[in-house]
């Protein structure tokens, strides 16, 4: 017979278990919502741009295209190709989705609001996020077919190249703020200034790096060679359907939010008002700082990640595919040197205290 102590005990480590599930929940459930609904502002941006309409017919303004997107999704029949191996081919789509989403466990959406603040958190996104490629590898490999396997190899290459120019960038940041914890990486950028604190100015080649290569990192156009219909029939993916297209369809529109989360928390402050600080606003003697004190810090970081999921779906209403030879020259031959010419600016910078390459010293 459990004495009182030992059931207490016991309680009190099944409701750490509960309470970790429920905030993972809480941070799921709406990031599907908003990877779904992020479908629908695809089209509907893309459809302005092209002065056409867009979704509107599924419920109020085509709101419910994304349910009967998925609803078909579903009920599709998922065929698997009869020389496929079965099980690599079901797994890799889950692959890719899960590092898409894990990496969210460190994610400062304020303050105080994070699922675990992990010191080298920094660390932990790289590790996590590198983990996708291989679902993508494994894909094309497990389809057996050559043009998922072209597929596959183009990504993989592409996502390599990219991927070390996107780590040399950060690199920069974890300098600067001299920490891997992405909540005192935020914290670094804080000052008297508002947003010329942040590091997207005195770390701009590196923010831009950045970008472009969360970009090509997500095979979004320009950089869609992976999946170039025109070219090898939708890449990686082309032997899927139903739910297992789904969830690589899911896991890139993730990814995109990732990215986007990740260069808001990175180069323009987190969850930081633009106004922290500015007690004079353009010298006209208007207090921003108390004026915008009473909006939410998750607002300020959920505003940032759409400016930069608009650039996205903007950069695909406007720009044609690049050739693969073309994406290849420009991460290797140009965004690698230019981040490794730039680490070795914020090194002196750094040594010489120079604030705001420096955030310690704020």
């Amino acid at each position: 017979m459990f004495d009182f102590i030992t059931e207490t005990a016991l309680f009190k480590e099944y409701e750490v278990y509960i309470m970790t599930t429920i905030y993972v929940l809480v941070i799921m459930i709406p990031l599907f919502v908003a990877v779904a609904y992020t479908t629908w502002l695809e089209r509907k941006v893309i459809g302005a741009m092209q002065v056409r309409i867009g979704p509107r017919n599924v419920g109020f303004r085509g709101l419910l295209q994304p349910w009967a997107d998925m609803f078909k999704l579903i009920f599709k029949e998922i065929i698997l190709p009869s020389g496929a191996n079965k099980v690599l081919f079901v797994i890799a789509p889950v692959i890719t989705l899960a590092s898409a989403v894990a990496a969210w466990a460190v994610i400062p959406f304020d303050a105080e609001k994070v699922l675990s603040k992990v010191n080298a958190g920094l660390l932990y996104v790289l590790a996590v996020t590198s983990v996708g490629v291989y679902g993508v590898i494994i894909a094309g490999w497990a389809s057996n077919s050559k043009y998922a396997l072209l597929g596959a190899m183009r990504s993989a290459a592409q996502i390599v190249a990219y991927e070390i120019a996107m780590g040399f960038a950060l690199v920069g940041v974890l300098m600067a703020a001299g920490s891997m914890n992405l909540g005192e990486i935020v914290l670094a950028q804080k000052g008297t200034n508002g947003l010329l604190d942040w590091y997207w100015l005195p770390l701009l080649p590196l923010f831009l790096v950045y970008f472009i290569s969360g970009v090509a990192e997500t095979n979004r156009a320009p950089f869609d060679v992976a999946e170039g219909e025109s070219e090898i029939v939708a890449g990686f993916h082309v032997e899927y359907s139903g739910m297992t297209f789904a969830v690589f369809f899911l896991a890139e529109y993730a990814n995109m939010i990732l990215i986007s989360a990740l260069a808001s928390i990175m180069f323009l402050g987190g969850w930081l008002s633009p106004f922290e600080g500015v007690h004079n606003f353009l010298w006209l003697g208007i207090d921003m700082h108390a004026l915008t004190a009473w909006v939410p810090g998750m607002a300020w970081f959920f505003a940032k990640i759409f400016i930069f999921i608009f650039l996205y779906l903007w950069f695909r209403a406007t720009f044609p595919r690049y050739r693969y030879d073309q994406i290849m020259r420009l991460g290797w031959k140009v965004f690698i040197p230019i981040t490794i010419v730039w680490i070795l600016v914020v090194g002196f910078m750094v040594l010489g205290e120079v604030s705001p390459w420096w955030g310690a010293t704020a």
